[in-house]
């Protein structure tokens, strides 16, 4: 019986021993992506991924926190990678809710964006509603801190539905976009590149334009007055203002000490513009130029891009550390917020080989991305795994929603170019569905079989992760394209002024053959009673197109050239004694009458010399007179010859009127022979050279 009861004993404690054994390799328990989630909830309602600290750091778990209070239930908000949800969120938030047992509203985000909303237990109007109304009123750079801190807003807006449907009618077609929250570096490039343009373009294009209308002003001013000041030499003398009876202002035209070659136009035109007007420009220039950089420095005052979160170096490290803790525990660490790549039976086995490899091997299957803390380099993330683990091993990271394999080896004796020439397949999945397990089973068997080198060896040394902080601060507005905007702008700027010049010019031109062609249409339709407003407006007119019409008459033989400019001359001195190429206030009836006849024979001397002798004689406005009429005076007496134009030597009409400088209306007008002044001698038949002869006298220059 004692022999019996110890043979018993013996073989149970074998068989026990045996299950143990047995049972060693299967490592510890993989909890469930569910199971992981309830829990870390359960410790805080607030939960981050430590795999996207670029993204979302876990170190802003308070502000979540302070936004989710709003909403008055209890919430529960999880952050995780996109790649993380598996196929629906809402599936995810249905069993972490299973595992937690809690009552509250559910909120899954990704590192894009509100991916799923729920409430279980609790009321809250408007969440789904809040729901659809961030998704279409935040663009894509909104980060997830500020689309919960949105959707907080709506929510408790309590106008969650009109949101939501006035987005969805807005945005929903897809044509139009909300627009972006952050600017990137090259959004300030795009900034730098045109303040740079505008702070060349602008101030240097209002420059030459300035200086292009001062130029033209004294090229006006040298056309309508030059000519005067050119004349033959001249003096001063006292006489009676056409028309006025005052003297006339001394220095103006035909002042004493003028000297020059009688019907010669100033040579070397208008010149450059003087330094006392040239500074003052320069300087205004370079104060606009500086009240734009200014204004744009207020304006594209963005100095980092994101919602201004900041990873700390504890965020940088939390997920290093955590898989490093599991692989120092377990050859196979699986990442628990992923959904599992891997069911039991592949893990046992898996654990069951690595146990058996005389290498040194890890497989840590963990997702990448570039919101990681090593921006989604692969070796960066082996290499900071092996500093944390301190030992020769070769580390294999496999993606759990992927499949890609990488392999890398710290200080193995496993020949590198087998590792490199392994079967694509144990590299990248050969199909959509990755079959992660067989993979890395094969891998394993194909790393057993591996040849050895004498020493082990060491990969290329990644360089480090760029610093988050200095990757989100952005360039200075005035660095980078701010510069090439300098010289484009400087470029735009003569482009711009070429076409206001070019179109000015056109508009110049237009405008004079308008006017000349009105004037031209039928001169014998000039009224007999002329009103102030037609006079000086006909005369400038008539001004304007002699002086275009002078400008390319080089080639008109002397006496036809001298006539034109000493019509132009004579007119200046009646209408323009200020010099500034502008009729004068005081300007009386009689001068602009006189300045009308005298530009119109101007013109005629340019077009049709052999007309410019006589104007008409009732009507000197209808211009040339191209014939003689025997025309008996008004008073009775004997018929003369006189100069007519065509229309009054077939029916004379009425002789021009005007009002006396003193007159006042109307009926106040005179016929123009007995009104003082030069043009009173057209009443006898005088010629046009007699006329310029006596505008002269009355102003003194001889």
């Amino acid at each position: 019986m004692r022999a019996g009861i110890v043979l018993v004993t013996g073989w149970l404690a074998v068989l026990l021993c045996a299950g143990a054994v047995q049972a060693a390799p299967a490592g510890p328990d993989q909890p469930t992506q569910t199971a992981y989630l309830a829990e870390q909830l359960r410790k805080n309602p607030v939960y981050i991924s430590d795999q996207i600290p670029l993204a979302v750091p876990r170190s802003s778990a308070p502000e979540f926190a302070r936004q989710a209070r709003r909403l008055g239930v209890p919430t529960y908000v999880i952050v995780l990678p996109s790649t993380a949800y598996g196929a629906k969120a809402d599936a995810l938030l249905a069993g972490v809710h299973d595992r937690l047992g809690r009552k509250g509203l559910y909120v899954a985000l990704t590192d894009s964006g509100l991916d799923a909303v729920q409430t279980y237990g609790v009321s809250l109007p408007g969440a789904q509603d809040a729901d659809t109304a961030t998704l279409y009123e935040l663009p894509y750079d909104a980060t997830p801190r500020e689309v919960f801190r949105h959707f907080v807003e709506v929510a408790t807006s309590g106008q969650a539905h009109q949101r939501a449907e006035q987005a969805r009618a807005k945005y929903g077609d897809g044509s139009d976009e909300p627009p972006a929250l952050h600017i990137s570096g090259t959004d300030r490039e795009n900034q730098s590149f045109v303040t740079g343009a505008a702070v060349t373009c602008i101030p240097l294009t209002a420059l030459l334009i300035t200086l292009y209308a001062l130029r033209r002003r004294r090229v006006r001013r040298a056309a309508a007055g030059g000519a005067a000041a050119g004349r033959g030499g001249t003096k001063a003398g006292g006489g009676t203002k056409p028309g006025g009876g005052t003297k006339p202002r001394p220095g103006k035209k035909g002042g004493a000490g003028k000297q020059g070659s009688a019907g010669k136009r100033p040579a070397g035109g208008p010149g450059p513009v003087p330094r006392a007007q040239l500074l003052p420009l320069l300087a205004g220039a370079v104060v606009l130029a500086g009240l734009i950089a200014f204004t744009a420095s207020q304006v594209f005052d963005d100095t980092t891009s994101g919602d201004g979160s900041r990873p700390t170096a504890a965020d940088l490290r939390a997920r290093l550390d955590r898989v490093a803790d599991g692989l120092r525990h377990d050859p196979l660490y699986l990442d628990p917020e992923s959904t599992p790549a891997l069911n039991t039976a592949e893990r046992d086995r898996l654990r069951k080989r690595l146990r058996a490899l005389d290498l040194p091997v890890v497989i840590a299957s963990v997702p990448s991305s570039t919101d990681d803390e090593s921006g989604g380099d692969k070796e960066l993330l082996a290499k900071s795994l092996h500093d944390r683990l301190r030992r020769d091993l070769l580390i294999v990271l496999a993606e759990p929603v992927s499949g890609d394999i990488e392999v890398v080896n710290y200080g193995t004796r496993v020949n590198d170019m087998y590792l490199i020439d392994r079967p694509r397949d144990l590299s990248y999945p050969e199909s959509t569905a990755p079959e992660l397990g067989r993979r890395l089973d094969r891998l394993l068997t194909y790393l057993a079989k591996s040849p050895k080198d004498s020493t082990g060896n060491a990969p290329y040394v990644p360089p480090p992760a760029a610093d988050p902080a200095e990757e989100q601060v952005l360039p200075g507005l005035f660095a980078g394209d701010f510069a090439p905007g300098l010289l484009v702008g400087a470029f735009a700027a003569g482009l711009l002024f070429g076409l206001v010049a070019a179109g000015c010019g056109i508009v110049r031109v237009t405008t004079r053959r308008v006017r000349t062609a009105d004037g031209d249409q039928d001169p014998a339709q000039a009224p007999h009673q002329p009103s102030l407003s037609w006079l000086r407006r006909t005369a400038r007119q008539e001004l304007d197109a002699l002086t275009a019409a002078l400008e390319p008459a080089a080639a008109l033989p002397e006496d036809d050239r001298r006539r034109a400019w000493e019509c132009l001359d004579a007119a200046a001195l009646l209408i323009d004694g200020d010099s500034d190429s502008r009729i004068d206030a005081d300007a009386t009836p009689t001068a602009l009458a006189c300045a009308v006849v005298l530009a119109r024979a101007g013109r005629t001397a340019i077009e049709e010399p052999a007309a410019a002798q006589h104007a008409c004689h009732r009507n000197p406005l209808h211009g040339a007179a191209r014939k003689r009429a025997q025309i008996r005076p008004d008073k009775g007496g004997q018929a003369r010859s006189l100069p007519v134009c065509e229309a009054c030597r077939a029916t004379p009409g009425p002789v021009l009127r005007l009002r006396s400088a003193g007159g006042a209306g109307r009926g106040s007008s005179a016929p123009y022979p007995t009104l003082p002044g030069p043009l009173a001698a057209l009443g006898d038949g005088a010629g046009i050279d007699q006329l310029t002869r006596d505008v002269r006298e009355y102003f003194g220059v001889h």
